[in-house]
């Protein structure tokens, strides 16, 4: 799906790039890295470049980004590439999933945080409890008001990359999709990918306020993906 549509088409929005970042060295190692940090492998270099391309041609008003490595690693790449600044936002992080099980592989938190595990293998919606974590209740309010306050700056018509992490994404998606933020995830969010968000400032009753109009854009980097799909946020 193409990221800027002909003049006309469609009703006038501004539009929100949510961009997951490159791979990091704890995608490549899937590890649950939450905020831990781990730097962009060569892979993930590529990505980010082959993702500032597919970029360039937009006339991109803005590039914010979640302070984590990872992503402003991503974001810098962007902003060279556009001639932009990157703009912090702290509230952009991922969800903090407790200094217990941040930055281990799954078979480390089966074999120290079982009930993790079980959790996942029940099948229960709710999303299993972490020691230490962030609390689902404070990653919805942060994360939410990120996004409407970024969406508020600026106008109709007006594009904006917002690079951050796949649990970031996935909640606001729940929200534009008027979903209840539980399990199961019903899409997939690769690195480097685009999901684009459309939001009307106009919309009145009859029309929605925030629209999806494309998920999990990964072209620009199909051929340098790994042959299985990068674990971790």
């Amino acid at each position: 799906m193409p990221l800027l549509r002909p003049a006309g088409a469609g009703r006038l929005s501004m539009r929100l790039l949510l961009i997951r970042h490159a791979e990091s060295q704890g995608n490549l190692e899937r590890r649950l890295q939450g905020r831990r940090e781990f730097p962009l492998t060569e892979r993930g270099l590529a990505q980010a470049h082959a993702l500032a391309e597919r970029l360039v041609p937009l006339p991109l008003f803005a590039v914010y980004a979640s302070p984590v490595g990872r992503a402003m690693q991503t974001a810098d790449v962007i902003a060279a590439k556009t001639c932009l600044d990157v703009i912090a936002e702290p509230r952009l992080q991922e969800y903090d999933f407790g200094e217990a099980v941040s930055g281990l592989t799954w078979p480390e938190i089966r074999e120290q945080q079982p009930e993790i595990i079980d959790a996942f293998r029940s099948g229960r919606s709710d999303f299993p409890a972490y020691p230490g974590e962030e609390g689902r209740a404070a990653f919805q309010d942060r994360v939410r008001a990120a996004m409407r306050d970024i969406a508020e700056r600026y106008e109709n018509s007006d594009i904006v990359a917002v690079i951050t992490h796949a649990g970031p994404i996935v909640l606001f998606l729940f929200d534009v999709l008027r979903k209840e933020y539980r399990r199961p995830i019903p899409f997939v969010l690769d690195n480097a990918s685009i999901t684009t968000v459309e939001v009307n400032h106009g919309a009145g009753l009859n029309m929605s306020g925030a629209v999806v109009s494309g998920i999990n854009d990964a072209c620009h980097v199909n051929h340098i993906q790994s042959e299985d799909r990068a674990g971790g946020t």
